[in-house]
């Protein structure tokens, strides 16, 4: 029988060998479906909605994968991990996001002192961490919604044009005086590491989980157009700016998660470095009309509302994704699903199937 579980709880059904089950990042709904992402996958995954089984609110299940280089030509191979931490639909478009950020080896308790020592001082870039795509969402003879290279009406996956080294959103910050010196340290000590996305048309907003920047996180706003087979950044006025930097005052957190709701941007928050601490949802009120009428290359925000804090655990229970649910499954209520990176054993019925959160939106 499934574990008991309270009424607003969200029951994710995968199977042996699926790419996200423990490490999941992002999520995003279309309908009935709700597709996730992992930080230690190179794939997305797609659920099918299905009747509770116990005394949740809701169940996912049927899982399918999407490989990403079934969908992409990737500058790494196959199996490299993308890390991807942030997703969002818009327009008939999965987009995705990678952390961008470089990685430190860890030391390992079964490894001796000078072992881990050289572990702790191996600094490393995956090639496909430096990622950001846009997917066609189709449907196939069934109506299901799939992931495909090109669909029918001529969309294609693309990606931002770049290389296993770097790419054109890294390319304009490498000289950038905030984030140009943090290019070269790694994500989780307080590097570059972008971990939420949030789409407007061809505006993206990028949140930076680091550099927290003497107590303010920064969101990174760019345009991208297709241009021949990739993405470019397109300039986002006629002084030819590519990145405009927001920067929000979330109590020394840095974002995890973002996602437009109305007017409004939502922003899931918690510490940079690998530290069991506070995690909470930030909103930004009216937003999207304060990002269209904005013309300043670098702003400050600290009218921020602090909604709700979440629960974490001890190594586990890390809130990593909150999207909005969609009304035909909300019930009438404004709703927020959340996962959970490293779900505990309070978060598992077995081993294939985690637990969410629904949360009311304020």
């Amino acid at each position: 029988m499934p574990n008991a579980r309270s009424v607003n709880a969200v029951r994710l059904e995968f199977v042996p060998g699926s790419l996200v089950q423990s490490n999941l990042s992002g999520a995003a709904f279309t309908g009935d479906w709700l597709w996730v992402a992992g930080d230690e996958a190179c794939g997305l995954e797609r659920l099918r909605r299905l009747e509770p089984s116990g005394r949740e609110t809701l169940r996912f299940g049927e899982v399918r994968d999407f490989l990403l280089a079934d969908l992409l030509d990737l500058p790494g191979e196959s199996g490299d991990e993308a890390d991807l931490e942030g997703m969002a639909v818009a327009d008939g478009f999965l987009w995705v996001v990678g952390s961008h950020g470089l990685k430190r080896k860890n030391a390992k308790p079964d490894r001796d002192h000078a072992e881990n020592a050289r572990r702790l001082a191996k600094v490393t870039l995956d090639a496909n961490r430096r990622l950001l795509a846009c997917l066609p969402i189709e449907p196939d003879a069934n109506g299901e919604p799939c992931l495909v290279r090109r669909a029918r009406d001529g969309r294609q996956a693309l990606r931002l044009k770049g290389d296993a080294q770097a790419n054109l959103l890294t390319r304009a910050l490498a000289d950038d005086p905030h984030f140009g010196p943090y290019m070269a340290i790694p994500g989780k000590d307080n590097g570059l590491d972008i971990e939420g996305l949030a789409v407007d048309g061809r505006r993206l907003l990028l949140g930076l989980r680091g550099p927290v920047l003497r107590g303010w996180s920064a969101l990174l706003e760019i345009e991208v157009e297709v241009r021949g087979e990739h993405l470019r950044l397109a300039p986002l006025d006629d002084r030819g700016t590519l990145i405009r930097k927001h920067f929000l005052q979330l109590d020394g957190l840095g974002v995890r998660d973002l996602h437009f709701s109305g007017d409004d941007l939502y922003i899931l928050a918690g510490p940079t470095m690998v530290l069991n601490g506070d995690i909470r949802v930030f909103k930004w009120p009216g937003a999207r009309a304060v990002l269209a009428a904005n013309r300043e290359p670098v702003r400050f925000e600290a009218a921020l509302t602090d909604s709700v804090a979440l629960p974490h655990g001890r190594g586990s229970n890390r809130a990593e994704a909150i999207c909005e649910l969609p009304p035909a499954l909300a019930a009438g209520q404004a709703r927020w699903l959340v996962l959970y990176d490293a779900p505990g054993a309070d978060r598992r019925d077995g081993e294939c199937t985690v637990f969410g959160d629904l949360l009311r939106r304020d």
